[in-house]
């Protein structure tokens, strides 16, 4: 039986929004996508948000992306 092994290496990015988490956490799989290829899972990690002034002006997703890794 031949079985292929595969290595996945998992990078942390923080992706942020002026509107939402979920856009935020889009922004920073579809940017990482620009420079990683054959990305596999993406998990949000943590939800914050940018405070200026007394009022929400970012929202920021910090997420786990693993993608082949390939010698």
């Amino acid at each position: 039986m031949n079985m292929s092994e595969s290595i996945y290496k998992v990078i942390e990015i923080i992706g942020t929004s002026e509107n939402s988490w979920e856009e935020a956490a889009k922004n920073a799989v579809e940017k990482a996508g620009k420079s990683l290829r054959d990305m596999r899972v993406a998990e949000v990690a943590q939800l914050d948000l940018k405070v200026d002034n007394n009022k929400v002006v970012a929202y920021r997703a910090r997420v786990k992306v693993s993608f082949k890794y390939e010698d």
